[in-house]
């Protein structure tokens, strides 16, 4: 069969396939790895995975493949201490192995767990050095539980807050606002809830660049909407019965995850819509409108939809949402609404 161009034709045997854009998911400490594990074991597929870490036995026990000590001369793989400082200058220290780990990236995301040494510490640096490569950058990060302490959230606030300053889009999941979501659940079931929200952000915006779907979206759209954005809302949304794009799509928007903030006015926005096989394009346009109707009019929109087996009877939505007009810093709950040490 010949194909047709603007500027004459050729054959479709003369056309080279395209390589596949590459994504890493770097995990990044204790919290970054436990998460990173969790993407393992529930088969997330189309990405590489790559665990840091201070912690000699830690790395040792990771299900990745691709593992790398970080500063082994300052920590000798004993671990960071739960000091930011010393996980900074390990990182540091390996700054060379990272180049060289992440060169060639496409799209980087790097996932921690806020508030502890090293991930706190050196994901600033391996969003750094990810840019400097010229990988796309998503920080994807969980706030520590309020029990944690104060010193252990002030730490995180001001990790996050350094690591804005080196990533594309930032995406900050409060551990504390999951308690909405879950309710009374057992304190392991707790912190296995966060890691799962990391993957599914991940999921939600790999997905639509590496599973066939019913709409297909390419990594320059993505990029379109993530390069250099700030600070990103991440929405879930499960619905099921004869409402479901409606439920989903509503769920996602209002999403407990979202905080005090709300998707309105946003300028960007990914929107991964999954189903099983009896997903209708009745489906897919009910959930999109009730997104495009809370966003910028003008807003630049990828919707991808994907098609799972195992979600027959549900629709699953997952938003994005950048572009927002205050577009600033990193805001902690500590300047919003902590009250001070003193």
């Amino acid at each position: 069969m010949e194909m047709v161009s603007g500027s004459g034709s050729f054959t479709a045997a003369g056309i080279q396939p395209s390589q596949s854009a590459r994504i890493e998911v770097i995990g990044v400490g204790g919290g970054g790895s436990n998460a990173v594990n969790r993407m393992i074991l529930s088969d997330l597929e189309g990405v590489g995975y790559r665990v840091l870490n201070t912690d000699a036995q830690a790395l040792i026990q990771s299900q990745a493949q691709q593992r790398l000590q970080l500063g082994q001369t300052l920590t000798r793989g004993l671990g960071a201490g739960g000091n930011p400082t010393i996980g900074q200058k390990a990182a540091e220290e390996s700054r060379t192995d990272l180049h060289d780990a992440l060169q060639g990236s496409d799209l980087v995301f790097i996932a921690a767990g806020m508030g502890g040494g090293t991930g706190t510490g050196a994901a600033p640096v391996v969003a750094e050095v990810a840019r400097e490569v010229g990988a796309l950058t998503v920080g994807i990060v969980t706030k520590p539980f309020g029990f944690e302490g104060r010193r252990r959230m002030r730490q995180a606030d001001e990790g996050i807050a350094r690591l804005a300053e080196h990533v594309d889009t930032l995406i900050v999941i409060p551990n504390d606002r999951l308690r909405d979501a879950i309710g009374g659940a057992p304190l392991q079931e707790a912190f296995r809830s966060a890691d799962d929200v990391l993957r599914m952000g991940v999921k939600g915006i790999s997905d639509i660049i590496t599973c066939p779907g019913l709409v297909n979206v390419d990594f320059a759209d993505v990029r379109s909407v993530m390069t250099e954005a700030g600070t990103a809302l991440l929405g879930i949304g499960i619905g099921s019965g004869r409402s479901r794009a409606v439920e989903a799509a509503q769920a996602a928007i209002a999403s407990p995850l979202l905080e005090t903030e709300r998707i309105d006015g946003a300028k960007g926005c990914v929107i991964n819509i999954s189903g099983g096989k009896d997903m209708t394009l009745e489906d897919m346009t009910t959930a999109s409108e009730v997104i495009y109707d809370v966003v910028d009019p003008e807003a630049n929109i990828i919707v991808g939809a994907v098609v799972d087996e195992a979600l027959e009877g549900e629709i699953h939505v997952t938003v994005i949402a950048t572009g927002f007009e205050n577009k600033q810093p990193y805001r902690s709950e500590r300047s919003r609404s902590m009250p001070s040490d003193g």
